[in-house]
């Protein structure tokens, strides 16, 4: 078999010679029928049981393309969980899937070193308006030149329905259908590689979604009722059985990294996941990949973690990854948020006070709460210390599907601020030696929101709907019933139309030159950061004097390769008398900064420097 194929103990496998070995863990039914279908009519034939629940049957008549199904004892027919693709729905028949026909072309590539890593998020559904993996594919070329090294796609595993985010999965090896076939997503990971762009796959390893997960009806080890989180039962971790739970999710792991080869994961809040186990799932996951295709190439995982644990991103005396090598930096996305809109609400009052502060600080440390009693969450702790990390290991951004699509409306951040504010804190993201990232769309300030949507059955669908008008009618601005009845629905099809991209906007202003300013940023981040980041970057130092914010970050073994100034101004109007940033400007958004004696900063105006040794 290629060395595409990751060799499964569950699933459909095609066996050498022809036929296909088809593998169910059930411990739950007694007995479990397959059903076939090579055309329309389904054949039965009974699988074997043996005594730890695994039902097994060799089909040699079976073929890649055929149908497949299992019934269990009481009549329930349900979709194999570690389908390759659901043609259908989730509620039916799988499909058996080759995954070495693909003739792929990128033997060289070899991955990029996580610190020319530019991510930008993208749903494949709302990214373009055919919203396919063929579509996107198409698009790359777009976000190579525009800077981009790095593309993040929000969960593929097949949902309920034809929208989604992608966070209710059920069936987590089976790209959704309505994106396009498995071999369609190969071809957007090879074009993409073609570009020397890297490829991110978000994965949800903390639950599974409301609707189409049958796993209850016939594997009840899979969950673990001794731990109940917002979706019931948690998934089986560290209970009885759990090694075979453990290893479902490690083969999705690598799965995604090997047959479509991914260059790395998105953990989606590894906060959720409930393991006491001395080995967490997150350490072995991150070890399989280090030590299964990372031997061979770069493969990078990413997490999102609202409880802020540097232990998941310590590196050794080399440098190198124990386990994780990046977290999203909500931190630092929550106090620019407070700073250039003013908002409070929720999460946003931890941030309330001298959001600048917090803003310079999570630019200059990575968290902003390393241990700090949280008012949102009733004075409990959040974080740990992240003295020592790098500022790589923070994955830093001003949007994201979570912080534009979980608000009521879901709209864009240059849509609730002033937008020269709004480019001067962007503008300090993507200079500073954290990893960047942008939104969709956010690089040519699209008019477009971002909307949850999705699309459940009746029942479900009202529960969704009403539950989040709900939800919002905590804040101020949804007090009143009618304004509680203008959030949008989120199962109604306008939602997901509403946020797809306009790519017409380009040729338009405002939006041809906020791309243009982007595109500059990210050119001068490729030409000149990259050197100067390769040598590491350690903690820094920040300091607010009104509405002027200042950092400084060593590069190198205490500075040795030199650092990196910012300076950046917040502010209702100019300021003069500014100490000039040391060293050699390297870009100035706002009046060029004349040599010698103190500087006028306009409003929103950056300005970045480089004081050391040439590395070009």
């Amino acid at each position: 078999m290629s060395h595409d194929a990751f060799s499964m103990p569950f699933g459909a496998t095609l066996i050498d010679g022809g036929g296909v070995a088809f593998a169910l863990w059930a411990p739950g039914a007694e007995r479990v029928v397959l059903e076939h279908a090579a055309l329309e009519q389904f054949s039965e034939h009974p699988m074997q049981r043996d005594a730890q629940g695994w039902h097994r049957l060799d089909l040699l008549t079976a073929r890649a393309g055929d149908r497949y199904r299992y019934r269990l004892p009481d009549g329930l027919v349900v979709p194999d969980p570690a389908s390759r693709f659901n043609p259908g729905d989730v509620h039916g028949a799988s499909q058996v899937i080759d995954p070495t026909a693909y003739q792929w072309q990128d033997g060289h590539w070899r991955g990029r070193p996580w610190h020319e890593a530019v991510v930008y998020e993208l749903h494949v559904g709302t990214f373009t308006p055919e919203g396919t993996f063929a579509a996107a594919a198409r698009r790359l070329p777009y976000l190579a030149e525009l800077g981009v090294t790095a593309v993040e796609l929000m969960p593929l595993a097949h949902f309920p329905g034809q929208r989604g985010w992608g966070y209710d999965g059920v069936l987590l090896f089976a790209p959704h259908p309505c994106y396009g076939t498995p071999d369609e997503l190969r071809a957007l990971v090879d074009a993409a590689h073609r570009l020397g762009l890297m490829v991110l796959v978000d994965v949800v390893y903390n639950h599974f979604g409301p609707d189409g997960n049958y796993l209850h009806a016939y594997c009840p080890p899979f969950f673990n009722p001794a731990h109940q989180t917002p979706w019931g039962a948690a998934i089986n971790y560290d209970g009885e059985q759990a090694r075979t739970v453990r290893d479902f999710m490690i083969g999705n792991a690598l799965y995604w990294v090997r047959e479509f080869h991914a260059d790395g994961l998105r953990m989606d809040a590894i906060h959720a996941i409930r393991d006491d186990s001395p080995r967490h799932i997150v350490h072995e996951i991150c070890a399989a990949l280090r030590d299964g295709p990372g031997r061979t190439r770069q493969v990078h995982v990413v997490l999102e973690n609202d409880a802020n644990q540097a232990r998941w991103l310590r590196r050794d005396d080399a440098g190198t990854a124990l386990c994780a090598q990046a977290q999203w930096n909500d931190d630092l996305h929550h106090a620019a948020h407070v700073l250039l809109t003013g908002q409070t609400d929720g999460y946003y009052c931890d941030f309330a006070d001298r959001p600048l502060h917090g803003f310079g600080q999570a630019l200059a440390q990575g968290f902003i709460y390393q241990g700090q009693a949280s008012a949102f969450r009733d004075g409990d702790p959040r974080g740990e210390p992240c003295d020592g990390l790098p500022l790589q290991a923070f994955v830093s951004f001003l949007q994201t599907h979570d912080q534009v699509g979980n608000r009521a409306l879901g709209e864009r951040l240059h849509m609730l601020a002033d937008p020269p504010l709004v480019r001067a804190a962007l503008a300090c993201v993507l200079l500073s030696p954290h990893v960047p990232m942008l939104f969709m769309g956010e690089e040519f300030a699209a008019s477009s929101p971002f909307q949850y949507f999705c699309d459940f059955g009746p029942a479900l669908a009202q529960q969704v709907a009403d539950g989040r008008r709900a939800e919002f009618g905590r804040f101020a601005a949804f007090a009143s019933e009618a304004a509680r009845a203008a959030i949008p629905d989120p199962n109604a099809p306008a939602s997901f139309t509403a946020s797809q991209l306009t790519w017409a906007e380009l040729e338009r202003e405002p939006h041809r030159q906020w791309h243009a300013d982007v595109r500059s940023l990210l050119q001068l981040r490729q030409r000149t950061l990259f050197a100067l980041l390769r040598h590491g970057s350690q903690r820094g130092e920040a300091t607010v004097d009104g509405d002027t914010l200042r950092l400084c970050w060593p590069l190198g073994a205490q500075g040795q390769a030199g650092r990196l100034s910012l300076l950046a101004h917040f502010g209702t109007g100019s300021v003069g008398d500014v100490a000039p940033v040391p060293g050699r400007v390297l870009f100035s958004l706002g009046p060029e900064p004349q040599p010698g004696g103190p500087w006028t900063l306009t409003r929103g105006a950056v300005v970045l420097s480089f004081d050391g040794p040439d590395h070009g």
